[in-house]
């Protein structure tokens, strides 16, 4: 079993299971009856999205200096426990059955998307980055 981490929006494959948006905010302008049907999320999980303090962190980013330092604090924001507890759960999850989680960042290596695929690696899940 695995857990992809894909660009929400993108077409989902036949094989990848409940699709989990790990975003602050629901897509604009979709409604929330065509969330799935459009291929954005089965289910929104916010609590694994970057604070907004951190996504504005991210969007000042012009260096890899300032990428870096925004995983870190994307990392440090996953030391809490509701987080925490939600990164077990959803490595737990993907020893049972196929998952996928995402974002809407085009540029993976851009996005906290790579880092939660390292966050849940670190937890034993078997991680598969399509972007």
């Amino acid at each position: 079993m695995t857990i992809r981490v894909v660009r929400l929006g993108s077409t989902r494959a036949a094989d990848e299971g409940l699709r989990i948006g790990t975003v602050r905010r629901p897509p604009r302008g979709v409604p929330k009856s065509e969330f799935a049907s459009r291929d954005w999320y089965d289910v929104w999980f916010p609590t694994l999205a970057p604070s907004p303090a951190t996504i504005a962190q991210a969007h000042a980013a012009r260096s890899e200096a300032d990428w870096r330092a925004f995983a870190k604090a994307y990392r440090h924001e996953m030391t809490a426990p509701e987080a925490t507890h939600a990164l077990d759960l959803l490595a737990a999850l993907s020893r049972q059955t196929d998952l996928t989680v995402g974002c809407y960042c085009e540029r993976p290596e851009h996005c906290h998307r790579s880092t939660l695929a390292a966050l849940l690696r670190e937890r034993g899940a078997e991680v598969d980055e399509r972007s």
